[in-house]
């Protein structure tokens, strides 16, 4: 199995002002040099983490998409990141789109809403999670608040999955939770893991510190950038990855359970 290179971009989300936010994040990734096998975006990245879905959501096949199956088709690249999103039944969805260089692309409606901020009652929560095949990785990308619930981030047993990312808008306030967490999904699922946050100040006055990170198996920092806007890419290895599994083999102990939302089997 080779080896996949990843990039993300942490920025200042320009706060319901989509268009502009595309063209700055353009400008992010037309500095990455390097061939990239994917690129992650944070949580709403072309509006912000915001509740007026009912103005500012898109149609399914809107705008944002079509510019990042753009990118994707010029960077060879997956691109990933969520945006509102309003279905043909009027429903809204915070919405992480996959997509690949052929155009294709799959979406994970992120599970678990942030009732603190009354996202629960403006959005629809997703029921399936997502495990998409790249380049020889499996990839699990989930939103946010999904990363306090070490369940619904739970990796297989049988079919492990190699990387584990979160799109976020986590406030500074919370910035301790985001670091903690992020090294526990990391160690507990013996998989490389990656965070990626916004930095600025919401409308609200809500600031937001960024401290997107890389981290390994064993939740060791590959990368920690602070609170600055910022691009980075780096390569994981696979035969790290698979001689830590070889030596620590945990996930062959851990326990097998059901897990059923709104009374149907999840697979996980």
């Amino acid at each position: 199995m080779s080896d996949l290179t990843v990039s993300f971009v942490q920025f200042a989300i320009k706060w319901h002002d989509p268009a502009a936010n595309r063209s700055e994040l353009a400008a992010h990734i037309a500095e990455i040099s390097i061939p990239t096998d994917l690129i992650v975006l944070p949580e709403m990245f072309s509006t912000g983490f915001s509740m007026e879905a009912e103005r500012w959501a898109e149609p399914a096949e809107g705008p944002t998409l079509a510019w990042m199956r753009e990118l994707a088709v010029k960077r060879d690249a997956v691109i990933t990141g969520s945006i509102m999103i309003r279905d043909e039944d009027g429903h809204y969805y915070n919405r992480l789109h996959w997509v690949r260089p052929d155009g294709s692309y799959s979406h994970y409606d992120k599970r678990h809403l942030f009732r603190m901020a009354g996202e629960h009652e403006v959005y629809a929560a997703g029921q399936q999670r997502l495990i998409e095949e790249w380049r020889g990785w499996r990839i699990c990308p989930l939103v946010c608040y999904d990363l306090r619930f070490p369940v619904w981030s739970r990796n297989d047993i049988h079919q492990p999955y190699d990387l584990l990312l979160y799109v976020a808008n986590w406030p500074a306030a919370r910035r301790t939770a985001w670091m903690t967490l992020l090294r526990a999904r990391a160690i507990e699922n013996l998989a490389y893991t990656m965070g990626v946050n916004c930095v600025g100040m919401d409308l609200k006055g809500q600031p937001y510190d960024g401290d997107s990170a890389l981290l390994d198996m064993k939740g060791e920092y590959l990368v920690e950038v602070g609170n600055q806007e910022t691009g980075i890419t780096r390569t994981l290895r696979r035969a790290d990855l698979e001689a830590y599994r070889g030596r620590f083999p945990a996930l062959l102990d851990a326990d097998e359970f059901d897990l059923r939302v709104s009374g149907e089997m999840v697979k996980l």
